[in-house]
């Protein structure tokens, strides 16, 4: 039976809406796939609550969601909420307020879940084999850090270190400054402790990058090399030579917003945000020594999909 779904990842700085069909087989037909620049994190994250203009933002981008979920006359809605609603303390008005407005129900989850997710979502992508590998999704408000290979999890954990709670704490000026570098890299060694003693346990050989920051590292990569194909055709599997990633990060850490929005392939919205993202990414390779970075296009509404038809499956078994 041939199923359409519409699922939807609000994170703190991207809206994601995948609307996709499956056949009996599994075969995925995807008619919509957008990302937009909601930033709910933006103004209210350092204080707990999703601020007015974040607020009507998130409302007019589901709004919108919702005309086209009804355009393609979608069965089956699924609606997910992290970091930056899960710790807000108007989350739940919000929540109430989609669903006066769009008749979406959306479903807050906490960091474990999401982790569960991200590693069915990226399991799916086919970039993970027997080898353990450590998955890190960057949203604006969390981190989700996975150790696993391609049967099964032996850890994982959510943290609140998100690209914008970054941006706000160490953020001072742009260029950013050594100092400042160093103190997001101390940070990092304390409030990371849980994920360096699993580390030590498990002995991942690679990083596997999934989500935004990631994405775009990929396409910066690609038009360097001259492959002008990937930002219109991603691939669900790809690599990163930690050489290449290096060259980058140099980059944004020596230039200026102008400077970096003038990067062929930086997408706007994340012209900030990737620096303190991609410190971290810094951190977990020299910290981990891993030796390899492989990327998968597909994380959280990915994960949520295998989920669903999981579920289908077992029903009609």
């Amino acid at each position: 039976m041939t199923k359409r779904l519409a699922l939807i990842d609000m994170g703190t700085n991207t809206f994601h809406l995948l609307i996709t069909e499956v056949d009996e087989s599994g075969n995925r037909t995807d008619f919509v796939k957008t990302k937009l620049p909601v930033r709910l994190g933006q103004g209210g994250i350092s204080k707990g609550a999703i601020a007015p203009e974040a607020y009507e933002r998130a409302l007019k981008t589901l709004r919108e969601f919702r005309k086209q979920i009804d355009e393609y006359s979608v069965e089956t809605v699924r609606a997910m909420a992290t970091s930056m609603v899960r710790n807000a303390s108007n989350g739940d008005d919000f929540i109430k307020d989609i669903f006066k407005e769009t008749d979406i129900q959306v479903e807050v989850i906490d960091g474990d879940r999401e982790a569960e997710l991200i590693y069915l979502g990226v399991r799916s992508a086919g970039v993970l084999d027997e080898q353990t590998a450590l998955i890190m999704d960057i949203g604006g408000g969390s981190v989700e850090f996975i150790l696993c290979n391609n049967q099964e999890v032996f850890w994982k954990q959510s943290f609140e270190l998100g690209a914008q709670r970054l941006m706000d704490k160490f953020f001072t000026q742009d260029p950013i400054p050594v100092a400042q570098v160093e103190a997001e890299k101390s940070y990092l060694a304390r409030m990371l402790q849980p994920l360096t003693e699993a580390v030590a346990r498990y002995k991942p050989s690679r990083l596997v990058g999934a989500s935004g920051t990631f994405d775009t590292l990929c396409d910066i990569d690609a038009l360097r090399h001259g492959n002008n194909s990937r930002q219109l055709n991603p691939p669900a599997a790809s690599s990163l030579q930690i050489a290449d990633y290096y060259k980058i990060h140099q980059d944004l850490l020596h230039k200026t917003h102008d400077e970096r929005l003038a990067i062929p392939g930086m997408l706007e919205m994340r012209v900030d945000m990737i620096v303190l993202a991609s410190i971290l990414v810094d951190f977990v390779l020299e910290t981990y020594t891993l030796q390899e970075i492989r990327v998968s296009a597909y994380a959280l509404k990915e994960g949520v999909l295998q989920k669903v038809l999981h579920e289908e499956s077992s029903k009609r078994a």
